[in-house]
């Protein structure tokens, strides 16, 4: 096995760490912090902004599945990588689109990506790519949000059209069925 790590912010950690989830190849996604200046920061202090730490996912994953450039292909289609520190209603440098490489091959590859991409925008494309600095992962009852919440309104209005675009744009890439969060009928 070959498992390597990649480590991204595009918004709130919640969708993509819903994307990555159902994406086959990935074995696991951690919501988490990195990026910024205080040591062990808390999802309050996160929040503020003042902390310099965006929010992002650490995705382990196996190359021999997935490779590094699918995984970006993947990012740069789930969110608006041309707004500056917001995705949506969540704004603040906490929402940032950041790329975070494990190593020059990383850098690389993110780099030619979004010289690749920049075409196919209108706006220029403001993701900062840097080297990973120390990743926090997030508190307990982040994980696996939208997995635990799927009804719940943000998960509603925010996660699932974005998994609505993937599984539209990138189908094959997916993991089957059983495998994805179902939302519960609160009906029957």
């Amino acid at each position: 096995m070959a498992y390597r790590c990649a480590t991204f912010g595009g918004g709130c950690f919640w969708c993509l760490e819903a994307v990555f989830q159902i994406v086959k190849g990935v074995i696991s996604v951690e919501p988490g912090y990195a990026g910024g200046t205080c040591p062990n920061p808390s999802y309050q202090q996160v929040c503020t902004g003042t902390t310099g730490h965006a929010e992002v996912v650490q995705i382990t994953f196996d190359d021999q599945e997935i490779d590094y450039s699918a995984l970006l292909e993947i990012f740069f289609t789930v969110h608006d990588p041309t707004t500056l520190n917001r995705q949506g209603a969540d704004v603040g440098s906490q929402y940032r689109s950041v790329i975070f490489y494990h190593d020059e091959e990383q850098r690389a590859q993110a780099e030619a990506m979004i010289a690749r991409l920049q075409n196919h925008w209108s706006s220029p494309i403001l993701t900062q790519v840097g080297p990973l600095p120390t990743f926090y992962p997030a508190e307990s009852y982040h994980r696996n949000y939208y997995r635990r919440y799927p009804l719940q309104g943000y998960c509603q209005a925010v996660i699932a059209p974005k998994l609505a675009k993937l599984r539209h744009h990138l189908c094959e890439r997916l993991v089957t069925d059983q495998h994805q969060a179902q939302p519960i009928s609160i009906l029957t």
